[in-house]
Order: C-alpha cells, then sequence, then structure tokens
C-alpha cells in the first residue's frame, strides 16, 4: 500500500467510524425516548458506560480473537501504513460496541447497572468476536467449507447477522432471563401501556442511528478503492422501504414509523453490495413489517417484555436480511451473485443460534453470581433515582411534582 493510498483509506475509515460512534448517540436517544421518564438518566448512562467498556473488551482481547493481531509493538510499529491496522480497529470497534447498545433497550427500565457492564465486556471481548472472526477472517475454515460444499461463503457485507442479528438474539436471552418489568402485565395475561417518554428524543435517536447508517455500510468497504455506490442507494432505498411498510402497518404510530427506517437498515446491510436498488426497497418494506407483526405480537401475546423491542429490530430483520442477501443478491433478481441461499440459510441461523446460547451463559452466570435485576423497590422509584440518585427531571428531584 502507497503512502498516499494508505493515509487516503485511513481517513476514509475515520469518517466511517466517527458516523458510527454518532449512531451511539442514537441509540443513546433512542432508549430516552421510548422508556419512562424515571429512567431517562440510566439510558444515557448506559450507553456511554458500555462504550468504554467495549473499547478496553475490544482492545486488549476481541480484535485479536477475531483477527489476530495485537497491538502490543511500539509506537513506531504501530503506525506503518499510517497506522491503517489501528483504524481498522477502531471501525470495527464501533461495530462491536453496537452490541451493548442493542442489549441496553432490551433490557431498559430493571438491570442493575455493574453487571450489565460485567456482561458487556465478556461479549465484547469474547462471545461476539469469536463469531465475528468466523465470519469475516474464515477463522475454524467454515466460509471455507461452505464455500466448497454449497458454492459460495456465507455473505454479509456490513453485518445484518454478524452485529444486529446477533445483538436481537443476545438481547433475547438476556431480556427472558430478567423477566418482565412490574406491572406490565395484569394477572389475567393482558398488558398495561408504558407510553414512550418523549417522541421528540425518540425520533432524534432513530434520525441520528439513521444518518450514521451510511458510514456503518458504505464505509465497511474499508478502502476508497472498494467504495460503491450501489452500497450508499441500497440503504436509501431499503430505509424508504422500510419507513413506508411501518407506516402502512403500524397505522401512523410514531414509534413504529420511527423504527421502520432501522428496520430496513438492518435488513439491508448483508447485501447492500449485491442487491439491485428495488431488491434493497423490497428488503426494506418486508423488514418494516416484520418488525412491527413481531413487536406488536411480542409484548401482547407472547408476554416477552423487550422495551425497545431490539429483538424483532435487530434480531429478526438481521435474520431476514442474512437471507434476503441470498434471494436478492442473485443475477436472476438483479443482483451481482456469488452467494448461496443455502449457505446465507446456515450462517444466519448459526448466528441467531450461537448468540442466543451465548447470551443465556452470559447473562445466566451474571444473574447466578450477582443477580442482574433492580429490587422491586429500586424498580419502582426507576433506575435514574435508585442507581444515579438523580433524574432527568430537575423538579422532580426538588419534589415539585
Amino acid at each position: 500500500m502507497q503512502p498516499s493510498q494508505a493515509g487516503t483509506d485511513v481517513l476514509f475509515l475515520l469518517v466511517g467510524a466517527v458516523m458510527v460512534l454518532a449512531m451511539h448517540a442514537g441509540f443513546a436517544f433512542l432508549e430516552v425516548g421510548t422508556v419512562r421518564a424515571k429512567n431517562q438518566v440510566n439510558a444515557l448512562a448506559k450507553i456511554m458506560a458500555d462504550f468504554a467498556v467495549s473499547t478496553i473488551a475490544y482492545f486488549f482481547i476481541g480484535y485479536s480473537l477475531a483477527y489476530g493481531i495485537d497491538f502490543f509493538s511500539g509506537a513506531e510499529a504501530l503506525q506503518e501504513k499510517n497506522g491503517y491496522e489501528l483504524m481498522r480497529f477502531f471501525f470495527l470497534l464501533t461495530f462491536a460496541a453496537a452490541i451493548p447498545a442493542i442489549v441496553s433497550g432490551g433490557i431498559a427500565e430493571r438491570a442493575r447497572f455493574y453487571p450489565q457492564l460485567l456482561a458487556s465486556f465478556l461479549v465484547v471481548g469474547l462471545l461476539y468476536p469469536s463469531f465475528e472472526g468466523v465470519v469475516w477472517n474464515g477463522a475454524l475454515g467454515v466460509q471455507a467449507w461452505l464455500e466448497t460444499h454449497l458454492g459460495a461463503p456465507f455473505h454479509d457485507f456490513a453485518g445484518s447477522v454478524v452485529v444486529h442479528g446477533f445483538g436481537g438474539w443476545l438481547a433475547l436471552a438476556a431480556v427472558l432471563l430478567l423477566g418482565a418489568r412490574q406491572g406490565r402485565y395484569r394477572r389475567d395475561g393482558t398488558m398495561l401501556a408504558h407510553p414512550p417518554s418523549s417522541i421528540p428524543f425518540l425520533s432524534l435517536g432513530a434520525w441520528t442511528l439513521t444518518v450514521g447508517w451510511f458510514g456503518f455500510n458504505v464505509m465497511s468497504a474499508q478502502s476508497v478503492e472498494a467504495v460503491s455506490g450501489l452500497v450508499a442507494v441500497n440503504s436509501l432505498m431499503a430505509m424508504v422501504g422500510g419507513i413506508l411498510a411501518a407506516l402502512l402497518a403500524g397505522r401512523k404510530d410514531p414509534g413504529f414509523l420511527h423504527n421502520g427506517p432501522l428496520a430496513g437498515l438492518v435488513a439491508v446491510c448483508a447485501g447492500s453490495d449485491l442487491m439491485h436498488p428495488l431488491g434493497a426497497l423490497a428488503t426494506g418494506a418486508v423488514a418494516g413489517a416484520i418488525f412491527v407483526y413481531t413487536f406488536t405480537l411480542a409484548q401482547n401475546r407472547w408476554r416477552i417484555d423487550d422495551v425497545l423491542g431490539v429483538w424483532p429490530l435487530h434480531g429478526l430483520c438481521g435474520l431476514w436480511g442474512g437471507l434476503a442477501a441470498g434471494i436478492f443478491g442473485l443475477p436472476l433478481l438483479g443482483g451481482l451473485g456469488g452467494v448461496s441461499l443455502a449457505s446465507q440459510a446456515i450462517g444466519s441461523l448459526a448466528g441467531a443460534l450461537f448468540a442466543f446460547v451465548g447470551g443465556a451463559l452470559v447473562y445466566g452466570m451474571a444473574k447466578g453470581l450477582f443477580g442482574i435485576r433492580l429490587s422491586d423497590e429500586e424498580e419502582y422509584l426507576g433506575a435514574d433515582l435508585s442507581i444515579h440518585r438523580i433524574t432527568a427531571q430537575p423538579d422532580y428531584n426538588r419534589g415539585e411534582v
């Protein structure tokens, strides 16, 4: 790599890393707007603390586990190729740190703070990079086996399954271990509404995530030479498909509407470099409908108290995205080819299973050793007062409301 090219690629990845870093503000405000007012401070604090813990875990353990590269050489060695490998670490760290941010939305309003941070460290340091290395670095020969026997490896360009699906299925395990919030379900099984505390904050979070997602997808090329306008437009079309489907299926509900673009973007990550824009539009539309219908089923019928709906949004839409890459990536449907639907199905289902079982082990261990749920009294007061000794509403702190 020539110095000028290396410098350009480092700058390219830096822009991508900063855009995805900004998505963590989106995660934070999406959660702030969705939870009740007494849990807003906790939502902000969790995302900030999780990112710091994720950085330590991924720097010292996770990145080396996934890619076989560490940063324990001198600074002169680290500066090779303008520090490209360091910048690649930064970029991929922002992906890894999205896993705890996804889980945070599912377990909101009743999770203890430090046990959750411990679980985040284990997930980002050990669990996530194990799967990441298999898919994106060819570890254990799984990708080679799929290519030999099924004609193509598992394709996930920007993480429909590797990041979003993984985070969603991991979150499902944590949500089930925690149980529903107090007062969420009556004894007869009917659900009590816990309306969002702030639609403007929810919207701000959705828009921040949406804008940052173009860094997430486009910069997954990891070099200027490999960048593709097809990825950008496919992301746009999937986003719009998700919005329109959620608007119609959700009957103009603002919560569904603002999660619609996120559902479409989750689903298009895997095949955004392969699909025709019409295929991306269809992928996003299906994802928007999946989110609305499965969120409603999970909350109302299955009594899974996933506060932000991260399992439907990331887990199920991510799974659909892995499959969609094997459908709309085919030349028959206008795609570039080089994918196998069988490989996509195996890779997607394996990722979901590994994440769910791994999440059950990590959060189950934390639950057994330390406890992962606030006491009834703490939950009633809210995580803001119980954990952080302050709320987002100054008047409430003074006892005036």
